[in-house]
């Protein structure tokens, strides 16, 4: 039943996530290009340009990665041992695979707060925006790596798969 709810909901939300990140890796392309154009044919480098590429790589990193965990598109979680072992076993090493990796998104966004909540009166010197702008997609993305992964166990729990936000 709960399993119903979280599908589409989390469908919508890695789908929002892709698009942020092509939207964001459109962003960096743009400004990289403005950088180059502005260095070598106007002769003068904007100089927020590095800055801002460098903030957007972290957002897109993050929503990617957020969105490979719920659509299984990571690399390593299928390990070589889960498939050694007998078919019935098999589904605890699932299991502790989702366990872990939901455990490690908690982490990834505990500390994550806390360390840009500790960085946030600082501020980024070319942009001017707060430090902690670079430690929010860890944050952001560790919430939805707990979301995703409980969905994870709770389709092992009724023998479902989870199906990519993309088909």
């Amino acid at each position: 039943m709960l399993l119903r709810l979280l599908t589409p909901i989390n469908a919508w939300i890695a789908r929002l996530c892709m698009f942020a990140a092509v939207a964001g890796l459109l962003l960096i392309v743009a400004v990289v290009a403005w950088q180059v154009f502005g260095r070598y044919v106007l002769n003068d480098t904007p100089t927020w340009a590095e800055s801002l590429a460098l903030v957007l790589v972290l957002y897109v990193t993050m929503f990617g990665a957020a969105v490979g965990v719920r659509d299984a598109g990571h690399i390593g979680l299928e390990s070589v041992l889960a498939y050694a072992v007998a078919e019935r076993h098999r589904i605890w090493f699932e299991y502790v695979i989702h366990v872990l990796v939901g455990l490690f998104g908690f982490l990834m966004a505990w500390h994550g707060g806390v360390l840009a909540a500790s960085v946030m009166p600082y501020k980024i010197p070319i942009l001017g925006l707060p430090e902690g702008v670079n430690h929010i997609p860890l944050v952001i993305a560790g919430a939805l790596i707990v979301l995703f992964s409980i969905e994870h166990i709770l389709a092992l729990i009724e023998g479902k798969k989870v199906v990519p936000a993309w088909h």
